[in-house]
């Protein structure tokens, strides 16, 4: 048995601060985790528990029970008496009292816990976490919506609660007394009430006393007064006569500083029955909070207080949740002893109520007390019957209460009541539908009794409605629906019977635009605004044109065709035209050859056509050894190197032609198809796409030392695009070598020298050279084999290519192969027997 006293033995150094213990311990219980995890997951970080402690007196502090820090300005707190009260011994004197109880307690005895049996040690971090629970408890506040808060219900899943019983049980309603007010006129002094008697006038001085257990006040000069069981008011009477003989012509008057505390008893039906020593100024409500409140059986409607054997008052805690009444409340005596009974009667309450939930009621209660208390109806409750189900008999039986009876029929403990919603239907409706002015519902009043007067209310059928056929629908007996046909332009001609209507009866009256399909024209080329318009009656072909925006500057005048469509809506078969199509010129807008004023139809194309004499400039650029560098348009469609170079006033003399290069932008469909050969040719291997990417642009392999020898030549001599670049270098005497060998490097270039001897100036070839696949990369772009050093110019980049690794064959495939080979060998023997 662990007899030794211990403290806490922390696993570890605490690194946290007190403010991330705050902040962990709100964020866990923001997750939903257990107070008992948290617990372990603190003492499991090494967090002491008078760190924990600390932070509860910060947290109390700064909810106003203590102002740390605060500096008195008066100039004579030294001097002066605190008579406020405290309601009980200081706080900080306890703690400090329960600290230092702690302390004597603990020095000394920490236990080893190595030395300790499993039994011990699970005893002591059974007892290491209770400690640390106790001391987390103020820092988890329940999440408790507005009415939890106020009538303590707590969110508990799957437990229907009683309103009010969790009311005693909140942090934010402790019922604690006010002790700092004006001491009531009909409180009586008792012993351990502290008393101040102070004389001005004459003469002056204070008297400071506090009432002893025989019930007197020792008063210096004049011994004892008896005022135990006296008011104030008759405290103060007696003290005039006795001390008026020497105080003549003095005030004097008693008051009441630090107040005794009394004991009462709470018993019965509460979470913790027992005694409470609690403040002189204590009520009813305040002692149900310090014995944790009415337990699941025990009553809200009934608490009885005795005093001296008597029945001194009954308080029903739904006057005080509802009303806001504290006729009940009293405030106790020392030996007061609260009973809470057993409740009497509990009926539950569902459906359209403003507060659904389990109530408790008094025997002589109704069921209209019932639904007040719940709330009252929601907007959408059935008003006309409530139905309860009553346990009687041992069967069920139901009842049906109308809104007339409710507040005469009882209810008895175990009922259940349901208030249902209203129907989804109407009583007094008629809707309008479709092609009317102001469509929707109308009350069937005086007003509306027919369908004309209906129309009429709607503000009559729009322009576009298709009166002669209105359709009307109405329900049958069963609730299904029927249609009838309705001419509304005779109707509301009157030359057809007016018709009455019924409850819920639908008119829809449709429009002639919503019958056909959307009728719209199209149009295509060098407009301004190309696209699909909607369609109007009577549109020329030049307006159309106009609507759109008018011409573009690319726009043909002798070309603007229009496709229409065939509707033959009597056809039989079908004929081998499937679309009209008209071609027009046009001057200024108008239409010079062809229909003129040619109105289009309901669907009809309309395409612009480009101008093929409308060519807008292109451009290419130059850069380099040239006399101006810049960008060029093209002036002709067979625009070639050498006349680009002519337009630029000719090489430089540094320039190196046999080294320029031509960048050409990739149109959208090169590249996509590039990028597909890429794939195929790669088709076999792993590739990334992203290094398909071939970029905007790619190198045009030329020869413009030749182009410029042979211009017009179709060979040498390349036509330009528009976007196309063109480079010309200065003379590069050096050679790059790369790729597979020894050491990369550049060198000058040799004219005549081979191959072998721009490799050896890189330090030879490398382990998994590729010798026969050498080539070299040119300045021009271009790209070739070496074959011999004649292949080799100034500024080109020669590269060695390497050979693909080879996957060198582990143990288990070489023995792998050798069992195949022996079974192969055994069945050509066994072929050959």
């Amino acid at each position: 048995m662990l007899l030794v006293t211990f403290a806490p033995a922390m696993a570890q150094v605490s690194s946290m601060s007190d403010n991330q213990v705050i902040e962990f311990m709100i964020k866990e219980n923001d997750k939903g985790t257990s107070r008992e995890d948290i617990v372990r997951k603190l003492i499991e970080r090494g967090v002491p528990i008078e760190q924990i402690r600390r932070i509860r007196d910060r947290y109390e502090r700064e909810q106003g029970k203590d102002q740390v820090g605060a500096r008195n300005l008066s100039g004579g707190a030294k001097t002066l008496t605190d008579r406020t009260r405290r309601g009980g011994a200081d706080l900080e004197d306890t703690d400090a009292t329960l600290q230092g109880q702690y302390q004597r307690k603990n020095r000394g005895n920490r236990i080893d816990e190595a030395q300790l049996t499993p039994y011990q040690r699970t005893l002591l971090n059974e007892r290491r976490e209770d400690m640390y629970t106790d001391e987390v408890d103020f820092l988890l506040p329940d999440s408790m919506e507005l009415y939890g808060d106020l009538f303590g219900l707590e969110k508990t899943e799957g437990k229907k609660q009683i309103f009010g019983k969790n009311i005693f049980n909140r942090r934010n309603l402790t019922f604690e007394p006010e002790m700092n007010i004006a001491t009531p006129a009909d409180y009586r002094l008792g012993p351990g009430d502290a008393v101040y008697i102070d004389v001005w006038g004459a003469s002056q001085n204070v008297f400071t006393s506090t009432v002893s257990p025989e019930g007197n006040i020792d008063i210096e000069g004049f011994g004892p007064v008896q005022v135990s069981g006296l008011t104030v008011a008759q405290a103060n009477n007696r003290l005039r006569s006795t001390l008026g003989q020497r105080y003549n012509g003095s005030n004097v008057k008693l008051t009441v500083g630090e107040t005794r505390t009394i004991s009462v008893n709470v018993m019965g039906e509460v979470e913790v029955p027992g005694t409470y020593t609690l403040s002189a100024f204590s009520t009813v409500f305040h002692a149900l909070y310090m014995a944790g409140g009415v337990n699941d059986i025990g009553t809200l409607r009934n608490i009885k207080v005795y005093r001296n054997g008597r029945l001194v008052t009954t308080v029903d805690v739904y006057d005080y949740i509802l009303n806001g009444n504290l006729k009940g409340n009293v405030r106790l005596a020392s030996g007061d002893v609260i009973t809470v009974d057993p409740y009497d009667c509990l009926v539950e309450v569902t459906g359209k109520v403003k507060r659904p939930m389990i109530y408790e009621m008094k025997g002589d209660e109704s069921l209209g007390t019932l639904l007040k208390y719940a709330g009252g109806f929601t907007g959408d409750a059935y008003q006309d019957n409530v139905r309860l189900v009553r346990k009687t008999g041992g069967r069920y039986s139901v009842y049906t209460v109308d809104e007339f009876d409710c507040n005469s029929f009882k209810v008895a403990d175990g009922d259940s009541v349901f208030v249902d919603s209203v129907l989804n239907r109407f009583s007094n409706m008629v809707e309008v539908k479709g092609a009317v002015f102001r469509p929707g519902m109308y009350q069937m009043d005086g007003s509306i009794n027919s369908l004309r007067q209906l129309v009429e209310k709607a503000g009559g059928a729009m322009e576009d409605a298709f009166v002669e056929h209105a359709v009307l629908y109405r329900r049958k007996e069963d609730r299904t629906l029927e249609a009838q046909s309705i001419n509304l332009k005779d109707l509301m001609d009157h030359k057809v019977a007016d018709v009455a209507l019924r409850n819920e009866d639908i008119l829809y009256v449709p429009s002639r635009r919503d019958m056909q399909e959307e009728r719209v024209l199209r149009i295509d080329g060098e407009v301004a605004y190309p696209g699909e318009y909607d369609y109007i009656e009577n549109l020329t072909l030049e307006d159309f044109i106009l609507q759109a925006g008018g011409l573009t500057d690319a726009a043909s005048m002798v070309k603007v065709d229009v496709s229409r469509r065939i509707r033959d809506n009597n056809a039989e078969h079908s004929g081998t035209v499937v679309a009209h199509s008209y071609s027009f010129a046009l001057k200024d807008g108008f239409v010079i050859d062809g229909e003129p004023g040619f109105v289009l139809q309901p669907f009809d194309e309309v395409y612009v056509r480009r101008s093929p004499g409308y060519v807008e400039q292109e451009h290419v650029y130059i850069q380099g050894e040239v006399a101006f560098s810049g960008t060029y348009v093209l002036t002709k469609k067979e625009f070639r190197l050498s006349d680009l170079v002519a337009a630029a006033g000719g090489l430089n003399a540094e320039a190196y032609a046999k080294g320029a290069r031509l960048e050409r932008k990739l149109s959208p469909a090169e590249k996509l198809k590039q990028q597909s050969m890429l794939k195929l040719i790669n088709s076999g291997d792993s590739v990334d796409t992203k290094k398909l990417d071939l970029g905007d642009t790619r190198y045009v392999g030329i020869n413009l030392d030749l182009a410029l020898a042979n211009p017009g030549n179709n060979e040498w001599d390349i036509v330009l695009q528009e976007g196309d670049k063109l480079t010309i270098p200065q003379f590069n005497n050096t050679v790059t070598i790369n790729g597979e060998v020894m050491c990369p490097n550049t060198v000058a270039y040799k004219k005549g020298a081979k191959l072998s001897y721009y490799i050896n100036q890189a330090g030879g070839y490398g382990e998994r050279a590729k010798k026969s696949r050498v080539f070299v990369v040119n300045m021009n772009g271009t790209v070739s084999r070496v074959r011999s050093g004649k292949d080799i110019q100034p500024g080109c980049e020669i590269v060695v290519p390497a050979k693909p690794k080879r996957r060198s064959i582990t143990v288990g495939e070489i023995l792998s192969m050798g069992t195949m080979t022996a079974t192969l060998g055994t069945v050509v023997a066994t072929l050959l027997k």
